[in-house]
């Protein structure tokens, strides 16, 4: 399989969640709120699929504070804790560390190094370039907070493939999820499914 340019889906193929919820037990506990594990982690849930249809809304500055804001009521609602929201945010957003996934950030250095155009396409905030900065990731980073519309539209998908300057035929996106799948294929690209590092042995 040869291709000129490979997008990378973010969460579950190049990166995963460090487990949030003693984190936020202690940022509970520390405001005078005592929740156990399971407690916590049941508030988690349902802000994450709170969090997941309105990603994109995070799309600049403000629009990403008032989005982790809402998200840092609905847990705290959740979780039967009456805290300022505004307050709350911060310490919730820090309690959100991702790690890569094995192989994956050398799989997806490797592409680069290989001269194939490698981009991430992720339903994601604004905030995903800061998350993958910090793993000392260099790669445009394409949201679907700034393509408007999450996958599987396939809007982030033209998007990126506009932006890399490659036609959709030549072009493979790696994921881990229908969304992925179907965006990608409307978008006229290939696919492949995560491991992102067996998705990169194919084009060796």
């Amino acid at each position: 399989m040869s291709v000129d340019a490979v997008t990378i889906d973010a969460y579950g193929t190049l990166v995963t969640l460090r487990d949030p919820v003693p984190t936020l037990v202690r940022a509970l506990r520390t405001r005078g709120v005592e929740r156990t594990a399971a407690e916590v982690a049941e508030a988690f849930r349902i802000e994450t699929e709170h969090y997941i249809p309105r990603s994109h809304e995070g799309r600049d500055e403000a629009t990403l504070a008032l989005l982790r804001r809402d998200c840092a009521q609905v847990f705290l609602d959740a979780a039967g804790a009456a805290l300022d929201p505004d307050e709350f945010a911060p310490a919730y957003i820090d309690s959100l560390v991702f790690d890569p996934v094995p192989g994956a950030l050398e799989a997806a250095r490797a592409l680069s190094e290989r001269g194939v155009r490698t981009a991430v396409v992720s339903n994601w905030d604004v905030g995903l370039h800061d998350h993958l900065r910090r793993l000392g990731l260099d790669l445009p980073v394409f949201t679907s907070a700034e393509a408007g519309a999450p996958k599987p539209d396939p809007a982030i998908f033209r998007l990126a493939l506009e932006r890399l300057g490659v036609p959709p035929e030549r072009a493979l996106h790696v994921g881990d999820s229908p969304a992925d799948e179907e965006g990608a294929r409307a978008a006229g690209m290939q696919f492949r499914p995560a491991p992102l590092a067996d998705a990169v042995q194919e084009l060796a």
